[in-house]
């Protein structure tokens, strides 16, 4: 093999994360299947707990934790809510892998100088694809009745999506990972700005304040950044911008009437939202990078840790991103606010270490004043 140690590396790093990929997508297809008939012993009796199961509307996976009888295990794994460890879980596990692959894949490519628009989008195209296998897949996922008049609708949502997903990967092109995700952090603030902004809605003086040391821990954590770049600061901050706009579009979309009932789920609605995403996104990519996609081309077919990672990463985003909704819709205010905290604590922490990035104690101190910061943020009234 004509390859570099460094470059083995990679490899193997790619093949193992495409075997925690196939693991989560298996979790993520048992999440949105239909729903399974009640289980029955061998005399045709449907078991009183199988059929509280299946008219729970527990996913398929969780129903598997039955016993062979059709009871549920008793003692403490029945008070446990195993699908929801499992959102939690996955979806910690996909936003870690996803930075991962995503930095691998853009570094591969020659960086923020390279393809970043090119690799976004096509992460979104892949996206695309996992959604319209899980609609042609039989008992997987129904087909959202949307009209034409709801597709319209939806376009400021899918084009901020796409506004947040294109500029957070060129974010991360240009600095550090860890960086880029403290800067993203702060998204909160911009939150609070656009929403009394633009769409009028009022924030209590006790969120003002809460957003002091986030703001701060942003510039603290800037300062000893051995990795600085103005235009990852620039793009992750317009990334923050859309996120923002797309909060705000969503909310308004979903007060249409009937319009929950016509998109089915949420896996349906996130699907038409990254469809959207991507049709939105191509033409940029052909403006901004489509003088060299033949290059491209050619780097996909050669460099085996592109191909490898553009795909992975662009799963890895769709899924988790899927699964961070779930668990949202299963948990508690509270309980979202500390989980988010978490997951940016893993993910900074975690993908820093793996990717060799820098860790110095000014910039934990401010990564931990801003995360800080937005816990306050979503606990305050």
């Amino acid at each position: 093999c004509a390859c570099t140690p460094p470059q083995l590396g990679q490899l193997q790093v790619s093949s193992r994360m495409s075997m925690r990929f196939v693991a989560l997508a298996l979790l993520a297809t048992t999440a949105h299947g239909a729903s399974a008939p009640a289980l029955r012993l061998r005399g045709g009796t449907t078991t009183k707990s199988s059929a509280v199961v299946a008219e729970s509307g527990l996913t398929p996976a969780s129903r598997c934790l039955s016993t062979r009888g059709g009871g549920v295990p008793s003692g403490v794994m029945s008070k446990v809510d195993v699908p929801l460890l499992s959102y939690f879980a996955f979806w910690y596990l996909g936003n870690y892998y996803y930075n991962i692959a995503n930095k691998q894949c853009l570094k591969a490519a020659g960086g923020a100088a390279g393809f970043p628009m090119t690799i976004g989008v096509l992460q979104l195209g892949v996206g695309v694809l996992y959604a319209l296998y899980m609609w042609a897949a039989p008992d997987s996922r129904s087909v959202p009745s949307v009209t034409k008049d709801d597709l319209v609708k939806m376009l400021p949502v899918g084009f901020c999506a796409m506004g947040a997903h294109c500029f957070s990967v060129f974010a991360l092109s240009a600095g550090a990972v860890s960086f880029g995700q403290i800067v993203k952090a702060a998204e909160p603030a911009f939150a609070a700005v656009v929403s009394t902004a633009v769409y009028g809605k009022s924030i209590s003086t006790a969120k003002w304040l809460a957003l002091i040391p986030v703001i701060g821990g942003v510039v603290l954590a800037s300062v000893k950044e051995l990795d600085f770049a103005w235009s990852a600061l620039i793009a992750a901050c317009t990334a923050n911008l859309f996120a923002a706009f797309k909060a705000n579009e969503n909310k308004k979309l979903m007060e249409t009437p009937g319009l929950k009932d016509r998109i089915g789920s949420v896996g349906n609605q996130f699907a038409l939202t990254t469809i959207l995403s991507f049709l939105f996104g191509l033409p940029l990519l052909l403006a901004r990078e489509g003088h060299k996609w033949s290059e491209f081309v050619s780097l996909f077919r050669s460099n085996s840790v592109i191909s490898t990672n553009l795909f992975t990463s662009g799963l890895y985003f769709y899924l988790y991103n899927e699964l961070s909704t779930l668990t949202i819709k299963k948990t508690s205010a509270t309980t979202q606010s500390v989980a988010n905290t978490a997951k940016r604590v893993i993910v900074i922490v975690g993908v820093a270490l793996a990717l060799g990035e820098s860790l110095e104690p000014i910039k934990m101190l401010g990564c931990g004043i801003g995360i800080g910061g937005v816990l306050l943020y979503s606990l305050v009234k």
